[in-house]
């Protein structure tokens, strides 16, 4: 779904896999500094937007999801997964009720895939399920914004900003009102400075939670029965994730940074090394330069000089999941 945004002055189209919003409006770290000193607004308008009605909802969904939701209050945010029979992660959603629905976003182009499997487990619920993408979208205000939301907008408060679910037809009003807009690369950026995976980017078809950080922040450990939770049992109490998430400071002489999918080896080993993990998302940051997360095997040695992609772009990883 292309935004309307992407005619406000200077906004270059995002790639993959965040087409439909701007990647920048011309100037990518004069955003970036914006965002991180709590100004403007990120339009995530291609996000997926999912509601759940029905007195039922919350207990409903505490039996799907794997975070606590069955007492959650109004206004308060919640991350929370899906996950295969296996434990292997299929959705990532972030939710909100404001006492009488449950409001879920998701990535680009997931929300159908999301409604059809929450459709599949009402059985005899008092819920009703309604993709909500064509008339709401979401957007961003960063952390240390003082910005009032709109009135008629669902707000979804965290520790990195607040995300506002708003009437998709009032877009262009909401960025006279908010701006500057600031593109998704800039969200990017501080997203992977705080070491936050997403969905399709940190993970694969093989993902478990413990391996990129979600268990706490997604995964409730404490509560009953979901789909998958024998596995995140089972790694949590008896063994280690088979990779684990990082974050790479790379050189910054290099004109090209490494792109998803790229390969990891130890720099020891030189650019035939064997292949130990993958870069996920690479950025450029206003302050840190070039940096990456990337899914590792568990064992490699945390103090291990790294190189990465076929320029054998040098690493320094910190830690992010404990080997």
């Amino acid at each position: 779904m292309k935004s309307p945004l992407l005619s406000l002055p200077g906004a270059v189209p995002a790639e993959a896999p965040d087409e439909g919003v701007a990647a920048h409006y011309g100037d990518l770290f004069r955003e970036q500094r914006a965002l991180a000193d709590g100004k403007g607004f990120v339009d995530l308008s291609h996000r997926g937007v999912v509601t759940v009605s029905g007195a039922d909802r919350l207990t409903w969904l505490h039996l799907l999801l794997t975070q606590h939701v069955s007492e959650l209050e109004p206004g308060h945010a919640a991350d929370a997964l899906i996950l295969s029979a296996n434990g292997h992660v299929e959705q990532a959603v972030y939710l909100v009720d404001d006492g009488t629905t449950t409001w879920l976003h998701t990535e680009p182009d997931r929300q159908g895939e999301l409604v059809a499997y929450l459709e599949s487990m009402r059985f005899f619920y008092r819920v009703e399920v309604v993709d909500r993408t064509a008339g709401y979208a979401v957007t961003h205000l960063p952390a240390g914004s003082i910005a009032a939301p709109p009135a008629d907008a669902v707000v979804r408060e965290t520790s990195y900003g607040r995300d506002l679910f708003v009437p998709r037809d009032g877009l262009r009003a909401f960025a006279d009102t908010y701006g500057p807009a600031v593109g998704v690369l800039a969200h990017e950026a501080l997203r992977v400075e705080a070491h936050r995976p997403r969905l399709g980017l940190e993970t694969d078809h093989r993902t478990i939670p413990h391996e990129v950080g979600w268990i706490g922040s997604a995964v409730h450990l404490q509560k009953g029965c979901y789909r998958g939770q024998e596995t995140v049992a089972r790694v949590q109490n008896l063994g280690k994730p088979p990779r684990r998430l990082v974050f790479l400071h790379l050189d910054g002489s290099d004109v090209r940074i490494p792109v998803h999918g790229d390969d990891v080896r130890l720099a020891s080993d030189g650019p035939e090394g064997r292949k130990l993990g993958f870069v996920t998302t690479s950025v450029r940051h206003h302050e840190l330069g070039p940096i990456a997360l990337a899914l590792v095997k568990r064992n490699l040695p945390a103090d291990a000089g790294l190189i990465v992609g076929a320029d054998a772009t040098a690493a320094a990883q910190e830690v992010v999941v404990a080997p």
